[in-house]
């Protein structure tokens, strides 16, 4: 059996309709599968759904012993301003996981995020200490604060996974994020603007070396994201820390034009200020090394911007909710 947290939300579900395509009986761990949620589990009826503190106690108790978990659960909102929140969902509640884990001899995957790399000044290098990073909020901050805390137990000799490894998801899209509402990937937020008003507002740059709608990010479909934790289970690859992205940056013009291809619409694109308070903690450019990962075996090569794009606007039904491919 294995466990996946966060098995509701966006990548969690993925992950989860991919296992069960698999043949592998699934325990589904969500905070709260929110009426938005529930369409993300439809398809995944032979599986058991519990509640993130009901799946501690189970484990603790030994009353549920999975073969392995994927935690995918935690806040990721980027704008929560509670660190004691943050401190209890995304660093205690995974410590409790890995001694789990540790103790029992099973494998941990669990969500970091490229948040970690804060402005990027110093790149996106997975190789790079969590002690050189300076993440830009508190949702970053709480994500290095594990990974910081991961590599101590395991340089102190402290007991660790068996098999263990962080993952640095860095700009996800795909089906099933209609639930994140204003956190949902660009591919989403440009879907409904384009909807409502035919046209897609950007932000106009905030660098002059930069032109407007041409600051960068890694966009990687979740697909890739889900390849990559399970071939770090499957495989006898180190157990680090590793960035989850394609390795090639594209611009926003290039992500929006796939969109309203997608959408069979001509492509209709205006610029905006951008907001002082987000200027000041804005990234122009993001780009996964991924040579770790490479270096350490995995070969499959990334989705194409284009072609995710594609495939992420057809998993929408007319009534607004998630394909099930």
């Amino acid at each position: 059996m294995i466990a996946v947290t966060g098995a509701a939300g966006f990548i969690g579900s993925n992950l989860a309709h991919r296992l069960a395509r698999d043949g592998h009986a699934l325990l589904l761990v969500d905070h709260e599968v929110t009426p938005l949620k529930s369409p993300n589990l439809a398809g995944l009826t032979a599986s058991a759904v519990v509640g993130h503190e009901q799946f501690l106690a189970d484990i603790e108790s030994a009353r549920v012993s999975p073969d392995v978990i994927f935690h995918m659960g935690a806040c990721s909102r980027t704008t929560e301003t509670r660190w004691d929140y943050l401190v209890e969902m995304n660093i205690r509640y995974t410590q409790r996981l890995w001694r789990w884990c540790a103790t029992h001899g099973k494998p941990l995957i669990y969500a970091s995020s490229a948040a970690t790399y804060g402005d990027g000044k110093i790149g996106f290098d997975d190789r790079t200490p969590p002690d050189c990073l300076s993440p830009l909020n508190l949702y970053g901050k709480s994500k290095n604060d594990f990974d910081k805390w991961a590599l101590e137990q395991v340089a102190a000799g402290q007991p660790a996974p068996p098999r263990w490894a962080g993952m640095k998801f860095f700009n996800v899209y795909g089906p099933r994020e209609l639930h994140k509402g204003s956190m949902a990937s660009v591919v989403w937020q440009a879907r409904k603007q384009i909807l409502k008003t035919g046209v897609m507002r950007l932000f106009k740059s905030n660098d002059p070396t930069i032109k407007d709608g041409e600051q960068r990010r890694d966009f990687v479909f979740v697909g890739d994201c889900i390849d990559h934790m399970l071939w770090l289970w499957k495989n006898p690859a180190p157990n680090a820390i590793y960035n989850s992205g394609t390795g090639t940056a594209r611009t926003f013009l290039d992500l929006i034009h796939a969109v309203f291809k997608g959408m069979g619409r001509e492509p209709r694109i205006t610029f905006i200020d951008m907001p002082a308070e987000l200027s000041r903690q804005y990234q122009n450019y993001t780009q996964a090394d991924m040579s770790k990962l490479r270096q350490a075996g995995f070969n499959m090569p990334p989705t194409p911007l284009e072609a995710g794009v594609a495939t992420t606007l057809a998993s929408v039904r007319d009534s607004d909710s998630p394909d099930l491919p």
